[in-house]
């Protein structure tokens, strides 16, 4: 965007991208560039419900953050607003890189957190084997925002789409008046395998909900 305004850009994108300044609106973008939001903000209320549903007794759920994401203080103020209409409390934990993971850890354990909620980040994407081996040193139950973790919007439709604008763009359409596109679809995944590692029993209503049981 500070290279071109003609070139069209077609984004994906987790944060809001009218906060972050991509676009002027969501139903009408204008300028050179359009996508699709994965909405990750908005799902932290449904992440931290599960969450508390999976740790009944929790009171404390820490939030993992990258300090160097732009878009993490919006993501750490839907958090704190989400937390406090389920009665929780987050705690922020910031982690930089991978080498900042196991302070993080650290941290969870010292302050006595409950339970997890991963924000996607490149760096945790890159790290999730790490987290997920320290979720489990740590037995802290975890939620992350992508499928292979466990909710979120499902990425292979939401490319989809940033797809399918490419073609409209291809053919002429001006990314301007192209609308940003939100997930249509979502994915609830459960590691039972993991839960009877940690002493968690999910409730039969909750595993009904699930598009997969990992066993």
């Amino acid at each position: 965007m500070a290279t071109t305004t003609t070139i069209p850009i077609v984004f994906s994108i987790g944060g809001d991208p009218v906060k972050l300044g991509f676009v002027a609106s969501l139903n009408r973008p204008g300028g050179n560039v359009t996508g699709v939001s994965f909405l990750s903000n908005e799902l932290e209320e449904k992440q931290l419900n599960f969450l508390k549903e999976l740790v009944p007794r929790v009171e404390v759920i820490g939030l993992l953050v990258n300090p160097n994401n732009p878009n993490t203080e919006n993501t750490r103020q839907h958090a704190l607003d989400a937390g406090r209409k389920l009665g929780l409390q987050v705690h922020t934990l910031n982690a930089g890189s991978e080498l900042d993971f196991g302070k993080a850890f650290e941290t969870i354990a010292s302050h006595k957190i409950g339970a997890l909620l991963i924000y996607i980040d490149p760096v945790f994407i890159r790290g999730r084997e790490k987290i997920a081996a320290l979720a489990a040193r740590y037995a802290i139950p975890a939620i992350y925002g992508l499928r292979e973790l466990s909710y979120g919007a499902n990425l292979k439709d939401t490319y989809r789409q940033q797809g399918v604008y490419v073609g409209r763009v291809l053919r002429g359409a001006k990314p301007g008046d192209l609308p940003v596109l939100q997930p249509t679809k979502f994915e609830f995944v459960v590691n039972l395998k993991t839960a009877k590692a940690l002493g968690l029993e999910f409730h039969p209503q909750l595993l009904a909900t699930a598009d997969e049981v990992i066993e």
